[in-house]
């Protein structure tokens, strides 16, 4: 496998985008752990300090390794890395 090579998955559970609240649990999520010391994962400019502010630019940078787990309920499950429902958008 290349470093250059891009995969695409077929996305068969849900919209081939975020939905407003897998985008609202991933900001979320994300500010928490930025509030907890987590690294941040983009260069800012020194002004940028609010924590849902960071979250949402490396969400729309597609910087995040973070995976939605979209659910049928017969328990049937796709999980899906988050770059790729970005494409939708």
């Amino acid at each position: 496998m290349g470093a250059n090579r891009i995969e695409q998955i077929e996305i068969k559970i849900g919209p081939p985008k975020l939905t407003k609240y897998e985008k609202s649990r991933i900001i979320s999520t994300r500010a928490l752990q930025i509030i907890m010391a987590a690294p941040i994962l983009i260069d800012l400019p020194e002004k940028i300090t609010d924590p849902i502010i960071i979250a949402t630019i490396e969400l729309e940078s597609g910087v995040l390794p973070l995976v939605i787990r979209r659910t049928l309920p017969n328990g049937q499950f796709q999980d899906i890395p988050v770059k790729y429902l970005l494409q939708g958008d």
